[in-house]
């Protein structure tokens, strides 16, 4: 296992780039502490993604995060110019590690998300998604007011099997009245489907990858360790961030 301490920060340096700026030390030494800088062993890396590899330790590839950081930047310069003009963010994050805190920053954010499985059609059959998910609202609304007590006792059991289901599957997105303009996926491995669906649907998608994919996949793709939930909740919050700067800077 590499530890956070063998890595030595002032020697982060990108053959492009040039040497880390010394001002940005404080955030990446965040980074490390979240472990965003741990990618996945060397036999893995795909080869499109060794430019994002700092060094090899222990069999283990050390992401540069001071390319991270340049990415993550980018990034949310890009979700900030959509947001700041009335665009939506689509949080994706299915795996056990991402769901909880996706969920939360969505949720605080207003924004749609998923972290059940991902639906097939979410973003391609957009329409009769739509359909699906006012027949939901409408069967939480008629319970809400008491129009299922007409029903017998099985029927209203069988009803509400039907809500939690339905509640499992479209409650990120129940409040989705149009395409999003931007998708952000944790792990974009885990949730290649979504990835996909944005890509025909020509939404631009931002990424947290590990070292096993290749970046060019998706148009802002952030290399990082994509499964610590410190990590993953530390990129969130600069997400978080981000999206409130542009919202207030709209409003102005």
């Amino acid at each position: 296992m590499v530890k956070t301490n063998e890595i030595n920060l002032e020697e982060l340096d990108s053959e492009k780039e040039g040497p880390v700026d010394t001002a940005k030390l404080p955030v990446l030494e965040e980074m490390m502490r979240a472990g965003l800088f741990l990618g996945h062993k060397k036999s893995k890396t795909h080869p499109r993604m060794k430019s994002y590899v700092y060094a090899t330790r222990n069999g283990i590839e050390i992401i540069d995060i001071s390319r991270t950081l340049e990415a993550l930047e980018k990034a949310l310069e890009f979700v900030k110019s959509k947001v700041a003009k009335g665009g939506s963010v689509m949080l994706v994050g299915t795996t056990p590690v991402a769901k909880q805190a996706v969920r939360e920053y969505a949720e605080k954010l207003g924004m749609p998300y998923v972290v059940e499985r991902w639906l097939g059609g979410t973003l391609t059959n957009f329409k009769t998604l739509s359909k699906r998910v006012a027949y939901f609202k409408k069967l939480k609304a008629d319970k809400a007011s008491g129009k299922l007590e007409k029903y017998t006792k099985k029927e209203r059991l069988d009803i509400d099997r039907e809500i939690i289901k339905l509640d499992t599957n479209f409650s990120g997105t129940e409040n989705m009245e149009s395409l999003p303009q931007v998708m952000f996926v944790v792990d974009a491995t885990h949730n290649m489907i979504a990835v996909k669906e944005a890509k025909k649907m020509k939404i631009p998608v931002v990424a947290m990858m590990n070292t096993d994919l290749s970046p060019e996949i998706v148009e802002y793709p952030v290399p990082c360790n994509d499964r610590t939930k410190e990590g993953i909740r530390w990129v969130l919050e600069k997400l978080s961030m981000a999206v409130s700067e542009a919202k207030a800077s709209s409003k102005n």
